[in-house]
C-alpha cells in the first residue's frame, strides 16, 4: 500500500517562521515535522510515498530528495496554487495507483502506530479515518464514531476530530474534476452512503499549525 504525505499548505499561523520555509519543514526537537510522518510510515511498511507541495515546494524536494537518506522511495506531486486536500489528493492519482492509499498531514505530529493500518479498509468501503479526541481549539470535532463505522457530527453525539490520517479508496474521487476542492464534502458523502469506518487514537496527537502549539510539542519531545 501507498501513502501519500499532504505538504501543500502555506501555514500562515506559524509565520515568521513559513515565510521562507514550508510548514513541513518546519523543526520539532531538532526534525523536520514531515520527517516524524516519513520515519513513522517507514517502521509501518509504508516505503513507496508520495508528497504534493505548492509554497516553497521545492525547498521540500531539495530536502528529502528521492527518500533513500531515510529509507522510502519518494515521488512528488508539485501543484504551483494548492489544490486544498481534495484537490490536491485527485491530483496525484495516478502516481498512486488503483488501490486504496494512506493519507497523512504533514503538518502533525503524533505517536499513532501506522501499521494499524494495514488491512483496515473493508471491502466497499471508502475511506478508513483515524479520530482523535477533540483539542481544545476545535471542541465541537468533525465526525461521530459508532461501532467502527463513522458519520457526521449530529448535535447532542458525541464527537471526535479528524485526526489528518485515513485510508482512502481512489473511488472516492470518481466524478471529480481537476480544480481545488475539499475533501470533506466527499467523506460526508460517503458516510452518508454508510462506506466509511474509522478508529479512534487516544495517544499523543497535535496539530502543528500554530507557535503554541509547536511549543507543545516541543515539550513532549523533552519530556520523551
Amino acid at each position: 500500500m501507498k501513502a501519500m504525505i499532504l505538504a501543500a499548505g502555506k501555514g500562515e499561523r506559524l509565520r515568521p517562521l513559513t515565510l521562507h520555509t514550508p510548514k513541513p519543514l518546519v523543526c520539532a526537537g531538532g526534525v523536520p515535522l514531515i520527517e516524524y510522518q516519513l520515519q513513522a510510515l517507514r517502521r509501518a511498511g509504508f516505503d513507496q510515498l508520495v508528497i504534493n507541495h505548492a509554497w516553497l515546494g521545492q525547498q521540500i524536494e531539495d530536502h528529502l530528495g528521492d527518500g533513500a537518506r531515510l529509507g522510502v522511495s519518494i515521488r512528488y506531486s508539485p501543484e504551483g496554487e494548492p489544490l486544498e486536500t481534495g484537490g490536491g489528493i485527485f491530483r496525484a492519482l495516478p502516481l498512486l495507483g488503483d488501490a486504496p492509499f494512506v493519507i497523512a498531514n504533514g503538518d502533525i505530529w503524533t505517536d499513532f502506530d501506522y501499521a494499524e493500518l494495514h488491512g483496515a479498509l473493508a471491502g466497499g468501503d471508502l475511506a478508513h479515518l483515524v479520530l482523535v479526541d477533540n483539542p481544545g481549539h476545535h471542541a465541537r470535532g468533525d465526525f461521530h464514531l459508532s461501532g467502527g463505522r463513522v458519520e457526521d457530527y449530529r448535535e447532542g453525539e458525541p464527537s471526535l476530530t479528524y485526526s489528518g490520517i485515513a485510508i482512502l479508496h481512489p473511488a472516492l474521487f470518481d466524478g471529480c474534476e481537476p480544480t481545488a476542492f475539499k475533501l470533506a464534502p466527499l467523506l460526508r458523502q460517503a458516510m452518508a452512503d454508510g462506506r466509511v469506518s474509522g478508529v479512534h487514537h487516544r495517544g499523543r496527537w497535535i496539530d502543528v499549525g500554530t507557535h503554541e502549539r509547536l511549543a507543545e510539542v516541543e515539550r513532549q519531545l523533552a519530556g520523551a
